[in-house]
């Protein structure tokens, strides 16, 4: 439990600075902020100021990140930087879990995690962070823009613990289901007991909570892979690399879907923070 004796839930920042356009960015990240309050919880969500860490940022914090120029999306291997050069900086899923664990904090809600490129070797530090972080993250799948397959495997192979929530199958971001299979869990409170056990163990895994989007947010696979291809390539005709790469595949998905992935984004990543709520709150009543 964190000092102050609340329940917190971390929320990442990359979503404000990187995944969604101004002023969509900062209305999600309050959005979200809003239903960990009417569900229980306090929001935490994390990023860096002036090569400080912030956990639990106010609206003016948030509303400068999302407004500064040239701010740096931060995942673990670039913290030690940022923070020696008194950087501003976003954290993306590996960044946040990893400071949410040394800050006590038990459950993180975000919206895709980062896993496996298609084509190239490219692999996110998110998956790697998953495995030595042993807390509660709850997702919509990997981003839509992803080798789901591969992602599959290589969260199986560094041994994370994944379970979908009321679903045997993969989600897959937009979709509720990608075809593959994984384990189910069916409340709150059972997913709260997999993590007191997993450490009990002594494992460093995550427990990696996939979480459909709701029904009505859903968009169909065919439209979502046909934006997909156009922006993959756009994104070969770019020349992008490194870092750049989900962002601009993101924004490229939003405008050839005529906005509706952001729409679909921000659903998601609200339903994501009402569940991690739910966890959170379960694993403080039976530890």
């Amino acid at each position: 439990m964190d000092p102050g004796g609340t329940m917190k839930v971390a929320l990442e920042s990359t979503v404000i600075t990187h995944g969604l356009p101004f002023p969509q960015n900062v209305e999600t990240a309050f959005g979200m902020e809003n239903v960990v309050k009417q569900n229980g919880g306090e929001p935490a969500t994390i990023g860096i100021l002036d090569g400080i860490v912030r956990i639990g940022m106010t609206k003016d914090e948030i509303n400068r990140l999302a407004k500064e120029e040239s701010v740096l999306k931060a995942g673990v291997r670039e913290l030690p930087v940022v923070l020696a050069q008194k950087s501003c900086a976003s954290t993306t899923v590996s960044a946040t879990a990893r400071l949410a664990y040394s800050n006590g904090i038990n459950v993180f809600a975000t919206g895709g995690i980062g896993g496996v490129h298609p084509g190239k070797w490219d692999v996110s530090q998110d998956l790697f962070e998953l495995s030595r972080s042993p807390i509660v993250v709850v997702s919509a799948g990997p981003k839509a823009i992803l080798d789901l397959s591969s992602t599959s495997e290589m969260l199986e192979t560094i041994g994370v613990t994944v379970v979908g929530f009321q679903t045997d199958v993969m989600p897959a971001f937009y979709s509720r289901n990608s075809g593959i299979p994984i384990l189910p869990a069916n409340s709150p409170e059972e997913i709260a007991s997999m993590l007191l056990n997993s450490r009990k163990l002594g494992l460093t895994s995550a427990i990696m909570v996939f979480n459909p989007i709701q029904a009505e947010d859903e968009l169909s696979d065919q439209e979502v892979e046909g934006w997909k291809e156009k922006s993959l390539k756009d994104l070969n005709e770019a020349g992008i690399t490194g870092k750049g790469v989900t962002p601009f595949l993101l924004s490229r998905m939003a405008f050839h879907s005529g906005n509706k992935t952001i729409v679909s984004n921000q659903s998601l990543l609200e339903n994501n923070a009402k569940l991690a709520t739910q966890i959170g709150l379960a694993i403080e009543k039976i530890k």
